[in-house]
């Protein structure tokens, strides 16, 4: 059943906590925003015995609902004959543990009530992501303490040919969209995933996260296979010096010097070329870099590690960084919407981090990333340069890796490829340069 919640707004609650609580967009303010459902308080019917975030709730009233816009922590705890002085305190007691400023609409909240005629208002629970929570315990002094909701691993297989692009041919499977990512951060430095073409094909086996029995996303990858214009690839997972790390199945590292592209997913919008026409300076000139177009603020990673050579604005380039890789190699990205913050000259960078994103400053028609890449002082098409591999495992590891692989690996190549029900054209994503 539902139950509808009202209550007037009180003047004095504005003047005694309104420093207190801002609204809950305040901490979202750089998400995109999403009307959420002025819904009614959805009473729970909750089975004799059973626990809600580890309360026993046989003799409670469960009350579910969303956080609204601009409501903040008063406006919910006030609309449950919650006292001011009381909500003060649990604001202040909840300061080690969480800021009360940071509800966000949309997130859910849950309350339990004492199941009597006054029905005053015992926990107050906020659900701040799929897995953590906040508690509000109004029945012990006000206490305020978080917690996790534990997390189930199932083990699933997945494959696909690709028809389209490997994001539509998920969707078309009824797959997350999220594993995108994932086989890309698997195969980053082997594969060009701005070239995948019709006919490519993967498979992998993944570990995904339950809680609550709906999956939230994807725990790790055990193994992979990915064939690519006509090339077959594999990655292992494998325990090397303490950290998970993939393998091929010869225990070579699949981690390279630099990763196949700054940004996860765009398209390249122009290529590398000894002459291409500006089309803001209408003429013809080299163009030394690759553009990559993504949506403004995209995150921009650093393809190795290295150091921040230089990170400023220019009339052409716009906020753009340079890093220094070694002796051999440097990079450089423009045309960004911001540099990001801590990013400055002399600053160690990792593989993988991020250094700013995506804009449209400097000389610039649209978003896009222009990367540019210097081999020996010389500017060329990282896309054509073969890169050095990391060091492959020692010989005194490989029939160990080899027992550990050779199970996995005969289920992986034994998997079927699924064959998506679309059969649209895949998309030339290098069509813009030609």
């Amino acid at each position: 059943m539902f139950k509808s919640l009202f209550s007037l707004k009180n003047i004095l609650h504005l003047v005694i906590i309104s420093g207190l609580f801002y609204s809950c967009d305040f901490s979202s303010k750089h998400k995109e925003q999403v009307d959420v459902p002025q819904e009614d308080t959805l009473v729970v019917e909750i089975d004799s015995s059973n626990y809600l975030y580890k309360i026993n709730v046989d003799s409670l009233i469960v009350e579910q609902n969303v956080v609204k816009k601009n409501q903040n922590l008063s406006d919910i705890l006030s609309e449950n004959n919650v006292s001011f002085p009381t909500i003060f305190q649990l604001a202040n007691n909840a300061k080690p543990v969480f800021d009360v400023r940071k509800l966000k609409r949309g997130n859910d909240y849950t309350l339990l009530k004492a199941n009597d005629s006054l029905q005053t208002l015992e926990y107050f629970i906020y659900q701040e992501d799929p897995i953590h929570y906040v508690v509000f315990d109004l029945t012990d002094s006000n206490k305020v303490y978080t917690g996790d909701k534990p997390i189930v691993l199932n083990k699933r297989e997945v494959s696909a040919s690709i028809n389209n692009s490997l994001y539509q041919s998920l969707i078309d499977l009824n797959e997350s969209p999220v594993l995108v990512n994932a086989l890309s951060d698997v195969f980053a430095w082997q594969i060009d995933f701005f070239h995948i073409q019709k006919g490519d094909a993967f498979k992998v086996v993944l570990y995904e996260k339950i809680v609550d029995n709906n999956v939230i996303g994807i725990d790790h990858i055990e193994a992979a296979y990915f064939k690519h214009q006509d090339r077959k690839y594999y990655a292992f997972e494998y325990d090397y010096e303490g950290k998970k790390q993939f393998f091929d199945e010869k225990g070579n590292s699949l981690k390279k010097e630099f990763l196949k592209a700054p940004l996860h997913f765009s398209r390249i919008s122009s290529s590398f070329s000894r002459r291409r026409y500006h089309p803001v300076q209408k003429r013809y000139k080299a163009h030394l870099g690759t553009d990559y177009a993504a949506p403004i603020g995209t995150p921009i990673h650093s393809v190795g590690d290295g150091t921040i050579v230089e990170a400023r604005y220019s009339k052409y380039n716009g906020n753009y960084v340079k890093v220094r890789h070694n002796s051999v190699y440097t990079t450089q990205y423009l045309h960004m919407s911001k540099i990001k913050k801590g990013i400055k000259k002399g600053k160690q960078v990792q593989q993988g981090d991020v250094i700013g994103y995506v804009g449209k400053t400097g000389l610039a028609t649209g978003p896009h990333l222009c990367f540019r890449f210097w081999k020996n002082g010389k500017q060329v098409d990282p896309r054509r340069q073969e890169i050095p591999s990391s060091d492959p495992l020692p010989d005194s590891l490989l029939s160990s890796y080899e027992d550990v692989i050779k199970p996995i690996k005969k289920n992986l190549d034994k998997m079927k490829i699924q064959q998506p029900e679309k059969e649209i054209e895949i998309y030339d994503q290098t069509a813009d340069s030609k």
